[in-house]
């Protein structure tokens, strides 16, 4: 399979013995994990394996799988730590000024000034809005609100992202 790949879960563990998989969410889209639905398990240096969901629910703030084919603990134990991923022609479209994680990871920060102050290397979701956390070219890393008061424009073609810090975010 030559198309990019996304990941969207990791299976942590198993729950019970009839298959079903402990996921810890990497999206989010709660379709990606509707019953029909295709997900690809990746194991590092194996093949991707293509699975049909037949039964989804949420336990203790997991979500739980199975998948088809699948009824035993046996058949699923060894899928731990495997990630669980969409290709690109699984993705959503999005509204106007939304973007997905991997668009956004590892874009430049710069300054209304046009001074390259960061990279954005993860993305925090602690509630209203999503939190970006930049590595600084010199310095320890800054979080920045998602808002629109910050981020002041988002050109993920070009790769870049432009922010108007708020009194203190820098420091």
């Amino acid at each position: 399979m030559t198309e990019k790949m996304l990941n969207v879960g990791k299976i942590i563990n198993t729950h019970g013995i009839r298959g079903e998989v402990k996921v810890l969410r990497i999206s989010d889209f709660d379709d990606r994990f509707e019953v029909g639905g295709t997900l690809f398990l990746v194991k590092e240096n194996e093949a991707p394996i293509e699975l049909e969901i037949t039964s989804h629910r949420i336990h203790k703030g997991f979500d739980l799988l199975q998948f088809k084919g699948i009824d035993n603990i046996g058949d699923v134990e060894h899928y731990k730590g495997a990630f669980l991923k969409i290709t690109e022609g699984q993705l959503t479209d999005l509204e106007e000024d939304e973007y997905y994680y991997h668009e956004i990871i590892g874009c430049d920060v710069y300054m209304h000034s046009g001074e390259k102050i960061g990279v954005i290397k993860e993305i925090l979701s602690p509630g209203a809005n999503d939190v970006w956390v930049m590595k600084q070219e010199k310095g320890k890393d800054v979080l920045i609100p998602y808002i629109e008061e910050v981020v002041k424009q988002v050109d993920v073609a070009a790769n870049k992202v432009i922010i108007d810090p708020m009194e203190g975010l820098l420091d």
